[in-house]
């Protein structure tokens, strides 16, 4: 059922214009949407992935124009991976794509049986994270 979810939110975020991505940018980028991140540090442990394979996203992500490194405010330390306006974007048109796929859920269960299936989902992953399938 997850996977299903996340190509549907995939198809509909490219879509929307953003044909360059992967579903397991969209898990990077929602760690990242709220304060960024790390690559080394949270996006990893986020992505449930090595270090190194977080850093190869970033630089991916970076290049492609949807984050940027930004300067650590404390000296040389690792960098913070931020969106850039372009993530954000992005984002939104997955936030819009989920609420799309969800909404025909309701339009299958009703919106009681929608309610107990979210309740459900949430006891059962209260914290995530849902390891992205790369």
């Amino acid at each position: 059922m997850a996977g299903d979810l996340a190509q549907r939110i995939h198809g509909g975020v490219a879509a929307r214009g953003f044909t360059d991505l992967r579903p397991a940018h969209g898990f990077a980028f929602a760690r990242l949407a709220p304060d960024g991140a790390t690559a080394t540090g949270g996006l990893a442990a986020h992505l449930g992935v090595t270090k190194q394979a977080a850093s190869r996203l970033v630089d991916e992500i970076v290049r492609k124009g949807y984050a940027q490194r930004r300067p650590h405010p404390e000296g040389a330390r690792a960098r913070p991976i931020v969106l850039t306006e372009r993530g954000r974007a992005c984002t939104r048109a997955a936030e819009e794509a989920a609420a799309e796929v969800v909404g025909r859920w309701g339009d299958l269960l009703g919106e009681g049986e929608l309610r107990l299936l979210r309740e459900r989902v949430a006891r059962l992953a209260p914290r995530g994270p849902i390891t992205p399938a790369w």
